[in-house]
């Protein structure tokens, strides 16, 4: 037992438990984050970019990564983890105690078109809303299929479960051409009334001939035999 318990002891392995304490020191990512725009110059441990100069774009918290970019006329950006940095040393005077305005980032960053975005915002918010009011739930699959159909060729829209095409003829349920009836105070518009009727009556007989439609069955391939196809017969 007391072999086993020294070969126990032996096999672990001693960990390391950081001594965290409140030293007053401030961490990189903050001592970068308050200098963004300023003209530094970095020290890492990457083989490849052992050292960058030039000005500090940006620093993400979330990523622990920055961005440097070198002067022009061959300007470029340097992605760089805050962990490989060793030390950086601050050439300008740009500093700022709180957080960098964008307009003093270098390179500049121009403002966002924000009322160009809120009116594409608001174009995407009426498209889902129309293409909602579309779908009734209250009525067939059928009588949706016929709206869908009907609303491609006409301005059609729904009140409860009736259909209405041009804002002149109303369709009920079950949606033939004799269930069109012109919309009372709607008027009397020459030609409308026949015309949605014809429509519906031919949408109604393409949904007829494309539920009806025979698909071709293809055979099923016959197994392949374990051993392959025999010879000989």
């Amino acid at each position: 037992m007391a072999d086993t318990k020294r070969q126990n002891a032996a096999g672990k392995v001693p960990v390391a438990t950081p001594n965290i304490g409140n030293s007053g020191m401030v961490s990189q990512e903050a001592a970068l984050s308050g200098v963004i725009g300023a003209r530094i110059r970095l020290t890492t441990n990457i083989p490849s970019q052992p050292t960058v100069e030039g000005n500090l774009f940006t620093v993400c918290p979330f990523t622990s990564l920055l961005a440097i970019a070198t002067p022009p006329p061959n300007s470029v950006h340097h992605v760089i983890p805050i962990s490989s940095i060793q030390s950086f040393n601050i050439h300008s005077t740009t500093a700022f105690s709180t957080p960098a305005p964008f307009a003093n980032a270098t390179p500049p960053i121009a403002p966002l078109p924000s009322a160009l975005l809120l009116d594409r915002a608001n174009a995407a918010v009426a498209r889902l809303q129309e293409a909602a009011a579309r779908k009734n739930k209250s009525v067939s699959k059928d009588g949706q299929e016929i709206f869908d159909a009907l609303s491609r060729t006409l301005p059609t829209m729904w009140d409860g479960t009736n259909i209405v095409v041009m804002d002149a003829v109303v369709i009920t349920s079950p949606y033939r051409g004799e269930d069109c009836k012109a919309k009372a105070g709607a008027g009397q518009q020459a030609g409308v009334l026949p015309r949605v009727k014809k429509v519906l009556e031919n949408e109604r007989k393409r949904l007829a001939d494309r539920s009806t439609k025979v698909v071709p069955v293809v055979p099923a391939m016959p197994a392949v035999l374990a051993g392959g196809p025999r010879k000989g017969g």
